[in-house]
C-alpha cells in the first residue's frame, strides 16, 4: 500500500513538473508581438482628438494613433490598427482581436477585470458641452436633470453610463454616430452632451462661437485615460517604461501639443 502511495506521489510530482515547465516556456505577449512583427491596436476611429478614421482613405489619425505608431517604433514592429466600437470593445478584447486598446480609453473596473492598464496618460472627468448661448444653463447636474432638457449620448461607453446614472428627469437620446453627434447639439436637436473634458475642449475648437465646454477644469467626476492591455506583465512593463521615457524626453509633449494645444 505504501509502495502504491509513493508511486502515485511520484506520478503527481512528475505531472506537476511538466505543467510548470510548459508554463515557464510559454512566451509572453511581448515576446509574441516582437516575434510576429506586428502590434495589433484596437481603436474606434470616432473620438477626436484621440482617434479618427477617414472614410475615404481608411486611415486612422489622432493623438493615440500617433502614440501607437511611436510605441510600435519603440518595439521595433509594425502597427496594425484593428477597428472596434465602444459597445463591442469588451467583446473584441476578450476575443483577443488586438493586443492593446488605444483611443481615449478610460480606466474602469470592468475593463480592469479583463486586462491591465498602463500608467495613466491623462486625468480628467465628465463635463457638459452645449451651445454657447445656453452654457450657463447647465452648470450643475441639477440644472441638467430637468424635464424638457435633451441630453444626447453615444452608445456603449462611459458617457452613456454616466448620463444614465445621473439623469432621471431629462430626456436621454442615444445617437450612434460619434463623429457627427456634436453637430446635433449645434443644430438644436439636443441641448448638451456630457463627455470627457478633453473632448469638450477639442469640439469647442472645432465649433468656435457655436459650442462651448462647460467648466472643463472642474468636471463632475474623476477619471483617467490609459492604454488597455491584454493581461501580460512583460507587455505592461514595456509600455509603462516607454511612457515614462517619452514623458521625460519630450516626445509625449510634442505629440500632445499637436492635438490638444
Amino acid at each position: 500500500m505504501l509502495r502504491n502511495l509513493i508511486g502515485r506521489l511520484i506520478c503527481l510530482l512528475a505531472a506537476l513538473a511538466v505543467t510548470v515547465s510548459a508554463h515557464a516556456q510559454q512566451p509572453s505577449r511581448l515576446d509574441q508581438i516582437i516575434s510576429r512583427g506586428t502590434l495589433r491596436v484596437g481603436t474606434t476611429g470616432d473620438y477626436l482628438p484621440f482617434t479618427s478614421l477617414d472614410k475615404e482613405t481608411r486611415k486612422f489619425r489622432g493623438f493615440d494613433v500617433d502614440m501607437a505608431e511611436a510605441l510600435g517604433k519603440a518595439l521595433g514592429v509594425k502597427v496594425e490598427f484593428v477597428p472596434t466600437a465602444w459597445p463591442q470593445m469588451m467583446k473584441d478584447f476578450e476575443a483577443d482581436k488586438f493586443d492593446i486598446a488605444m483611443g481615449g480609453v478610460s480606466i474602469t473596473l470592468d475593463r480592469q477585470k479583463k486586462g491591465l492598464f498602463s500608467t495613466p496618460i491623462m486625468r480628467e472627468g465628465k463635463t457638459p458641452i452645449a451651445r454657447c448661448a445656453d452654457k450657463d444653463k447647465f452648470a450643475t447636474l441639477a440644472d441638467i436633470d430637468k424635464p424638457g432638457t435633451h441630453v444626447i449620448v453615444n452608445p456603449g461607453g462611459t458617457n452613456e453610463r454616466f448620463a444614465r446614472a445621473h439623469v432621471k428627469k431629462a430626456e436621454i437620446r442615444v445617437y450612434s454616430d460619434n463623429v457627427t453627434i456634436f453637430d446635433e447639439i449645434a443644430k438644436g436637436n439636443a441641448d448638451l452632451m456630457m463627455t470627457d473634458a478633453s473632448e469638450t475642449r477639442y469640439q469647442q475648437k472645432l465649433h468656435p462661437g457655436v459650442l462651448c465646454a462647460v467648466h472643463p477644469d472642474k468636471p463632475f467626476d474623476f477619471s483617467e485615460k490609459a492604454y488597455w492591455l491584454q493581461r501580460d506583465e512583460a507587455l505592461k512593463d514595456f509600455v509603462d517604461q516607454w511612457l515614462h521615457i517619452s514623458m521625460e524626453d519630450g516626445s509625449f509633449k510634442k505629440i500632445y501639443a499637436a492635438w490638444f494645444e
